[in-house]
């Protein structure tokens, strides 16, 4: 019999703890946690997350900064309010929103956050740090299927996890997260061969590739442990994960939903992330 591992009860858990270490930093310092938000353009998705984001702020006592900046915005000037936040004291975390426009050179602005304030774990120094097995600030998605995982004390020493996609944001750090913590990983792309053999070995599967309903029933292995990190929409526009729930979760002893699984768990590992940079900005 599987058991839904519900992100949406475990997120609002996260967040009463969360909101007391807010109120607990403002009594130390005498000021709010901040969090800038940059948005460029009108991205449709984008605007949403970013919606969420800042509901979520609320919900938990963080300030947020939020930017809305035009789809002209120029690199030149992008750089200047990168610059200027991150010499901003009340600003202890700054998230620019992916995709950027394409005349934004992504990879330069993202290096001009400090990597004290990179709350999105995207910077070349917190995934190396990552990679070393360090204190850092970790990309939220992967780090909150940790914690999903650590919710219903799913040990990962010695079991063979599998990761399907390798994106810089979410496959990538999630197999770092998956080796750190002993697991022996194998990470699947569009180039894999035999996918469905390496995914039929897996105890845990991370279905990370941004497909609709791609993982099926013939893929996973009697038992085993099914992260749903896609969100997509299927056929009949019906929001659906890389996992093909209805079919696959009764070969599970774990699984994500979509919605309501890893989703919610990505805004508040946000949240998290930013309360602990704030921390260790003051070393608190």
């Amino acid at each position: 019999m599987y058991e839904v591992i519900d992100g949406k009860q475990l997120a609002a858990s996260m967040r009463r703890d969360i909101a007391k270490e807010v109120e607990r930093f403002k009594s130390l310092n005498g000021r709010q946690i901040g969090l800038a938000v940059v948005l460029v353009g009108e991205n449709a998705a984008s605007q949403i997350y970013v919606r969420n984001k800042t509901r979520a702020c609320e919900e938990v006592g963080i300030k947020s900064y939020t930017h809305f900046l035009s789809a002209e915005t120029t690199q030149p000037e992008l750089e200047r309010l990168i610059k200027t936040l991150a010499a901003d004291d009340s600003v202890d975390g700054i998230l620019v929103q992916l995709p950027l426009p394409q005349h934004i050179d992504a990879a330069e602005i993202l290096r001009l956050i400090p990597v004290e304030k990179d709350v999105d774990g995207f910077s070349e120094q917190n995934i190396g740090k990552l990679a070393m097995n360090r204190e850092c600030l970790v990309s939220c998605t992967p780090n909150g299927v940790m914690k999903m995982l650590a919710s219903k004390n799913i040990s990962l020493k010695g079991k063979k996890a599998v990761v399907v996609g390798r994106s810089n944001i979410v496959g990538k750090p999630m197999a770092l997260l998956l080796l750190n913590a002993d697991a022996t990983v194998t990470v699947c792309h569009s180039r894999t061969a035999n996918l469905k053999e390496e995914c039929l070995g897996a105890d845990i599967l991370i279905a990370a590739a941004g497909k609709a309903k791609f993982i099926t029933a013939d893929m996973v292995k009697e038992g085993a442990v099914v992260v749903d990190v896609g969100m997509n929409r299927d056929e009949n526009g019906k929001l659906c994960g890389d996992v093909d729930f209805e079919n696959v979760k009764h070969k599970c002893s774990y699984i994500t939903p979509v919605p309501g699984g890893v989703g919610p768990m990505t805004v508040t590992m946000l949240m998290y992330n930013t309360c602990v940079a704030a921390f260790r900005r003051l070393k608190l």
